[in-house]
Order: structure tokens, then C-alpha cells, then sequence
């Protein structure tokens, strides 16, 4: 579980779904007796027969795969943009400094796949997904298919069933309202990806100005 203080729990399902679809280059974590194991790859969200499920695939060395039965929970965590926030950007005192952030976890049980049919449409969905944006887009079925037959035998599907989400997304919502716009623009005056984003987030949240 993550610490979630109420003012900065995220549970509007539209919100979690749309940043785990953003950011969605994860950590996965599961639990062994000596040790947590954490593996860092690309999902895919998928809904069917009303439920939530988070699929992607790993190295068939990888010593994760062990733990994938169907029945042991696992985690995924869906980091977005963040930004250091000074207190300089307060309109009172005393502050300290603090971070901004959000944050996607989702939970459940994953099982491991080795149909090499399903890894095939798994791999192809991915790379169609992020070769979207290339102007000459990548395609797996132009490659020979003994190769892919080969590439596919070196992995290991996985499939999470969401049991639970639970989001975060910590934007100076404790600050009193006139701090937030002083945030907001120091945050866009900075010029980098990440405080753009938090300052796009914040933005979006705070109340439509009365008329």
C-alpha cells in the first residue's frame, strides 16, 4: 500500500486509467521471501468482461517469472512527472521545501503466458502502439518469420488482473488557493518537461473562475 492522505488520493477511474495509458513504462514488483524483484517494462491496459488487466512480457531468464502462479499479488507502479516545489513560491511563511508529483499503483494477481500466439499479438500491439509515432512505423510482420519465431521463444507473457488502483497525485492541493497559481506559473517559468507537466496537472484541477 502507498501513504494517501486524503487531499491527495486520485480515484476517479477515468483519471487512473488515463495516466497509467500516458506513463506507461512501469515497475513491476513482486515479493520473495529474501527479497522484493523489480522489473522495469512497457504495458498494455486492456478491459474485458469488465475488469481491468495489465499485460506485457519478460525475458524468460528473468528469475521474476517464477512468481507469476496466478495467485500471488503483484504491483505496478505507474510513475509520472514530478517537480521540486520551493517555498520561495509562497506568498507566507514559514515553509519548506517539498516535491510534486503523481503516481498510478495497481494491484492484483499475474500469471505467466506462454502461448506463443498471445505473445505474438502482444508484441505486435506494443510496437504498433509506440511505432505510431514514427513517421515510417516499424512492422514485426516484415521481419523473417523464423526470427520472430525465434524472439518470441525468449519471452514470457504476463497478465495482471487489477484488483485495485490507487492514485496519488500530490499538487500543493493542502496550499491555500492563492498559492497554487504562483506554483503554477513558477513551475511553467522553469521551461523543463517535468514541471510543465506537474503545472499542466495542477492547472487542470484547480476550480473554473466564476463569472
Amino acid at each position: 500500500m502507498v501513504y494517501l492522505p486524503p487531499a491527495f488520493t486520485e480515484t476517479r477511474e477515468d483519471a487512473l486509467i488515463a495516466h497509467i495509458e500516458q506513463h506507461d513504462f512501469a515497475m513491476l514488483v513482486t515479493r520473495r521471501a529474501e527479497a522484493p524483484i523489480v522489473s522495469q517494462i512497457p504495458f498494455l491496459l486492456e478491459r474485458r468482461d469488465g475488469r481491468l488487466f495489465l499485460q506485457g512480457h519478460l525475458a524468460r531468464p528473468n528469475p521474476q517469472v517464477a512468481d507469476f502462479d496466478g495467485e500471488a499479488e503483484a504491483l505496478v507502479m505507474f510513475a509520472g512527472p514530478h517537480a521540486y516545489i520551493s517555498p520561495s513560491w509562497y506568498e507566507t511563511g514559514p515553509a519548506v521545501p517539498t516535491w510534486n508529483y503523481a503516481s498510478v499503483h495497481a494491484y492484483g494477481p499475474a500469471q505467466r503466458i506462454d502461448d506463443p500466439e498471445w505473445l505474438r499479438g502482444l508484441v505486435r500491439r506494443l510496437s504498433e502502439r509506440h511505432e505510431a509515432r514514427e513517421p515510417a512505423p516499424w512492422r514485426m510482420e516484415d521481419l523473417p518469420e523464423p526470427y520472430v519465431q525465434a524472439m518470441l521463444k525468449g519471452i514470457i507473457g504476463i497478465e495482471l488482473a487489477v484488483a485495485r488502483l490507487e492514485g496519488k497525485f500530490k499538487l500543493s492541493q493542502n496550499r491555500p488557493a492563492g498559492d497554487r497559481p504562483r506554483i503554477i506559473s513558477a513551475l511553467d517559468a522553469r521551461g523543463d518537461p517535468d514541471s510543465a507537466a506537474v503545472a499542466v496537472l495542477m492547472r487542470n484541477r484547480e476550480p473554473a473562475p466564476s463569472r
